[in-house]
């Protein structure tokens, strides 16, 4: 299995790449709580931030347009919110009826949902730039050393290696499937779509019996290497001079989105 399935690790030698990660971590940290700080309708503010995000990714060397790209997948989940457009009092600016009921879009109600559609889409354009400058290995670490619970780490660590064993027992079951099948020079293969409902749940319930036994092999041969409840580095990441100014820049710039927030 390839391995840029799931890691978006982008290789550069970079200022950024060559940060201390609990500096990045705390840079994107604060840029998220920023953008939840914000007020409505703060649209220079909003766009401060996604010109702080532009900035950030053109530093880490970042191809054009890559965290615009791939920010998108935020909208579907910001949908969730597309009832304050007509709970949120105000003006109305839409009218529509529904069934005997006659429903409005408030002024109020638009702005808001618009701007929580871009703080959700400025916030995951900062999470897209973490991941991308910063090996896992290194952000588990980081959160280590900022203190976060070490059953929380250890969780998301195994969940994120075990996508990878998923994905490969998957790819095993569906290449034996193919293995064993034939499909015709004309017409359709397969049968009925219950046929194929039956067979896709017995692939299903293979793949969770072979990966729960891959799972025991993979961790007693953790324990056989000397795991002992945490992953071990070679990388001492150690503070420097030069991480606490970067630091300090992006914690004034992020400042300044906030007075921009609040003066316009």
């Amino acid at each position: 299995m390839h391995v840029s399935a799931f890691d978006r690790y982008q290789h550069q030698h970079s200022r950024v790449h060559r940060l201390d990660p609990r500096a990045k971590v705390l840079m994107t940290l604060f840029f998220i709580l920023s953008n939840a700080l914000l007020p409505d309708g703060a649209w220079a503010a909003f766009l401060a931030a996604w010109g702080l995000a532009l900035l950030a990714g053109s530093v880490a060397q970042l191809p054009p347009g890559y965290l615009f790209k791939r920010s998108f997948i935020a909208l579907p989940f910001a949908l969730a919110a597309v009832t304050v457009l007509f709970t949120v009092p105000g003006a109305a600016v839409l009218t529509f009826p529904l069934f005997s009921r006659t429903i409005a879009i408030s002024d109020a109600g638009l702005a808001r949902f618009a701007s929580i559609v871009i703080r959700s889409w400025l916030s995951v354009q900062g999470a897209i730039w973490l991941t991308a400058t910063t090996q896992f290995p290194d952000l588990m670490h980081a959160l280590r050393h900022l203190r976060v619970p070490r059953l929380l780490i250890a969780i998301i660590s195994f969940m994120y290696r075990y996508l990878f064993v998923l994905a490969d027992e998957a790819t095993r079951l569906l290449r034996a499937r193919e293995a064993r099948s034939a499909a015709p020079v004309s017409g359709k293969s397969g049968g009925s779509i219950l046929w194929r409902a039956k067979v896709a749940g017995g692939m299903v319930g293979q793949l969770f019996l072979r990966s729960l036994e891959r799972s025991e092999r993979v961790y007693n041969a953790m324990l056989a290497r000397g795991y002992r409840g945490q992953l071990l580095t070679m990388n001492p990441h150690v503070m420097m001079k030069r991480d606490w100014q970067e630091l300090g820049t992006a914690v004034i710039l992020i400042a300044l989105v906030q007075v921009i927030g609040r003066l316009f």
